[in-house]
């Protein structure tokens, strides 16, 4: 199954918060379910950034310390992809905006992940996204 690493507290935000955007410098032309892999890198600058554009967007993130990484912590769907010159709720201006959907918890699944999309096994998957 296709897979994204994304920085914390961002992962959680996608899985548990409701943000319904990605933003990067590239566009994806896939569409269906994708895996959110919880990367192992956030430092304290990052996430201190992080947490305050969250509280502007009335989101609460959990401390640092209690933020999975390096898992597979869930799964969206891709529904659609746009570049925009402007800043709209979670996306920032001039990245191209990933619409997401329908954010699943699923059981976490150590992992090392990797730059841009990228294959987990279906077998690691299947059993605790069934």
């Amino acid at each position: 199954m296709k897979a994204l690493s994304v920085r914390q507290p961002w992962a959680w935000a996608i899985i548990y918060a409701l943000k319904n955007v990605e933003t990067r410098g590239w566009p994806i032309n896939y569409r269906g379910d994708i895996l959110i892999h919880a990367a192992k890198t956030c430092t304290k600058k990052e996430y201190q950034l992080a947490r305050e554009f969250c509280q502007g967007m009335g989101v609460v993130i959990p401390e640092l310390i209690s933020l999975r990484r390096g898992q597979v912590i869930g799964i969206v769907t891709i529904v659609d992809c746009r570049f925009s010159q402007v800043a709209s709720g979670w996306g920032m201006p001039g990245q191209y905006h990933w619409k997401l959907e329908n954010p699943r918890e699923i059981t976490p699944i150590p992992y090392i992940g990797q730059l841009g999309i990228f294959e987990v096994p279906d077998d690691l998957v299947m059993e605790v996204a069934a």
